[in-house]
């Protein structure tokens, strides 16, 4: 592969976001949900499901030191999910972002305190899992496939390069440096060691993240074992199960061992299948490898993955895996609104798939996807409030079906306090958090603008130090503003993002015309760029009516309404029940209006629609005939901010 043009995104100390849209999110993640989330992380919300996280460590570390009192009794034992310090991790990488850009002395001291009391529940050979730690260290490294240690472990790795990376301190980077020693002398290729790997990835992708920063070929070499390893014969996790005894959840299942992405080799895997969260973080880490080691099969493996996800799995909303059995992939044009799965963590993962292969080749369609997710599949798995939260992203809800039919027993009607499984709200928070790092990209030569978010950062392109700024209201109004500083000229290629979406759009330099060529969905202008320069575009930014490829059959005769980058649905609180019976009809002129202080502060579209009208009769059948309609004003909100008034049905897909 030719890795000339690629590029680095540039890092979050290096950009501070002021954004009209994403700016208040990512305060409320500073001051509600990461305060909020470690308190559930002690167990200190009421009526919300305990999460054992920090009592977990807090007694694992009496344990390994009898002078330590954290208050736990010795005699209690693991608490929650066998992946429940994953949560903690999580919350560790989201907070270290917060302090990234909002210093805060309080969370670092807090911060600091929690992690004193993680390091003294490592064991003296590196092992940190409580799971074991509490439950029997002879049992460790027995269950690869089934109890998450190397989930754990990356989402440490994680948080702990986060948080030198925010704040220069080592301890934790250190206790994971030494428990990655500990793994990779147990697991790897070598004779006398487990030829396993993890069974819930995401340990790949951490290992590139602490190899970038130790330069240690070792933690390489281990992520690029796990990648390479993963479904070969003879299968490691058909032999643990023997070995050990293990239970095989899926063996009756049309899964088998693709569940874990583990059945065949995976530059012998071009479709999507299996554990949705899973697989994108295991495509995520596939990228990683086969960039920094030009693998060009590992590369095509992705690139096949991609297309399969985006062009054949993928719900409106950015929302992966269609089935609630197994968290997973189903099969291609499967797309059911009411029964969908579509948990956070998965558009999540999609994100950090579509951040990687964008560095690779920065291609619009990466940035079209990742906006998608961003604007609609994540930020719908938390509340405006930042103290409630969705595991499951449906497209269509109807109470009384969530209440009594089994099918929908996984749909919620109202985000919850906490889950047992907490993997969501941590998650949500980390890339919110984060999200600086995915606006910009650059190499040697070419900057590139993936997302546009009001923002200013510094970056060296052209051999010269430069400030880019961006002024927008997106996604609410269509212009943006980029501006340069420089100190001196530079020559460079500026690269920015036209989303799929946008028909027509204008790109002005300095209040003229400007010379620009467009490839792969970017306007990319090359020039000799001084101080002071400013570049406008304005995308055209109508109402729009989409339908569905005719394979998949939920959407047959139905249509869905965008704007920008926004998906909108309609809700029971504006439109009365019976939401499937209203068609959008002719919809002409439909009205788009700001409403500052609704839903904090949105653009709604309304227009007038149909809706068919009852029968007179009291039977449940008759001979056809010919529907009778009625005018219906239809108001529709963006999808992201449902469920934030009272319960009630909603739907983003309605009759045409």
């Amino acid at each position: 592969m030719d890795t000339s043009k690629y590029t680095t995104h540039v890092p979050l100390n290096s950009i501070k976001i002021n954004d009209s849209f994403w700016a208040p999110f990512m305060e409320r993640v500073r001051t509600q949900v990461i305060p909020y989330q470690w308190e559930a992380l002690n167990d200190r919300i009421p009526g919300a499901e305990p999460s054992y996280a920090m009592r977990n460590f807090k007694l694992s570390a009496q344990r390994s030191h009898p002078e330590l009192n954290y208050g736990v009794d010795n005699a209690a034992g693991h608490g929650g999910m066998v992946f429940q310090d994953s949560d903690f991790a999580k919350w560790i990488e989201a907070a270290a972002y917060s302090l990234a850009w909002y210093p805060d002395p309080a969370l670092e001291k807090t911060l600091d305190e929690a992690i004193d009391i993680v390091c003294n529940a490592q064991q003296p050979d590196g092992y940190l899992d409580t799971y074991y730690i509490l439950t029997g260290l002879e049992k460790r490294f027995t269950n690869l496939k089934d109890n998450h240690e190397l989930y754990c472990f990356g989402h440490f790795v994680e948080g702990a390069v986060a948080y030198y990376e925010a704040a220069g301190k080592r301890k934790l980077l250190d206790a994971m440096i030494r428990y990655a020693d500990c793994i990779d002398k147990h697991i790897g290729p070598e004779e006398g060691k487990l030829h396993g790997y993890p069974g819930h990835e995401i340990a790949e992708l951490a290992l590139v993240r602490l190899y970038n920063i130790t330069g240690d070929e070792k933690h390489l070499k281990l992520a690029k074992y796990f990648i390479d390893q993963r479904g070969k014969q003879p299968l490691y996790f058909e032999e643990e199960n023997k070995r050990n005894n293990n239970d095989f959840y899926w063996k009756d299942s049309f899964f088998q061992f693709q569940y874990y992405q583990a059945g065949k080799p995976v530059r012998d895997q071009h479709v999507a299948e299996g554990h949705a969260v899973r697989a994108v973080y295991l495509y995520s880490g596939m990228v990683d490898i086969a960039r920094l080691t030009g693998d060009e099969a590992l590369m095509q493996a992705c690139d096949d993955l991609w297309n399969n996800i985006v062009n054949r799995q993928m719900y409106i909303t950015g929302a992966i895996g269609q089935s609630a059995y197994g968290e997973s992939f189903s099969y291609d044009y499967d797309l059911p609104n009411d029964t969908v799965y579509g948990e956070t963590c998965a558009s999540i993962g999609l994100a950090f798939f579509a951040k990687r292969l964008s560095a690779i080749a920065p291609k619009g369609v990466y940035a079209d996807v990742l906006e998608k997710a961003l604007f609609n599949g994540i930020i719908s798995g938390m509340s405006l409030d930042g103290k409630s939260f969705f595991y499951v992203n449906p497209l269509e809800v109807i109470p009384e079906a969530s209440q009594k039919d089994r099918t929908r027993r996984h749909v919620k009607i109202e985000r919850q306090k906490w889950f047992a499984c907490a993997c969501c709200p941590p998650n949500l928070a980390r890339i919110i958090a984060s999200l600086g790092t995915y606006v910009h990209s650059v190499n040697a030569d070419t900057l590139y603008t993936h997302l546009f978010l009001g923002s200013e950062a510094r970056v060296k392109v052209g051999g010269r130090d430069v400030k880019i700024g961006i002024e927008t209201k997106y996604p609410w109004e269509g212009h943006v503003g980029i501006s340069f500083k420089l100190e001196d000229k530079a020559q460079f290629t500026y690269g920015i993002r036209i989303p799929a979406w946008c028909n027509k759009f204008t790109l002005v330099l300095n209040g003229g015309a400007t010379n620009y060529t467009l490839k792969d969905g970017y306007a990319l202008i090359h020039r000799e760029w001084k101080s002071g320069d400013k570049l406008d575009l304005t995308l055209d930014m109508p109402v729009t009516f989409i339908e569905a490829n005719p394979r998949v059959r939920e959407d047959i005769g139905k249509t869905a309404v965008t704007r920008g980058p926004v998906v909108y649905c309609l809700e029971e609180a504006d439109n009365g029940p019976g939401l499937f019976k209203l068609h959008a009809g002719d919809a002409k002129e439909p009205k788009v209006q700001y409403e500052k202080d609704f839903l904090e502060g949105v653009v709604t579209i309304s227009f007038t629609g149909k809706k068919e009208t009852d029968w007179q009769e009291d039977t449940l059948y008759r001979n056809a005939a010919n529907t009778a309609l009625e005018d219906k004003e239809l108001r529709l909100i963006p999808y992201y901010a449902w469920a934030n008034r009272k319960i009630g049905e909603m739907t983003v897909w309605v009759n045409k």
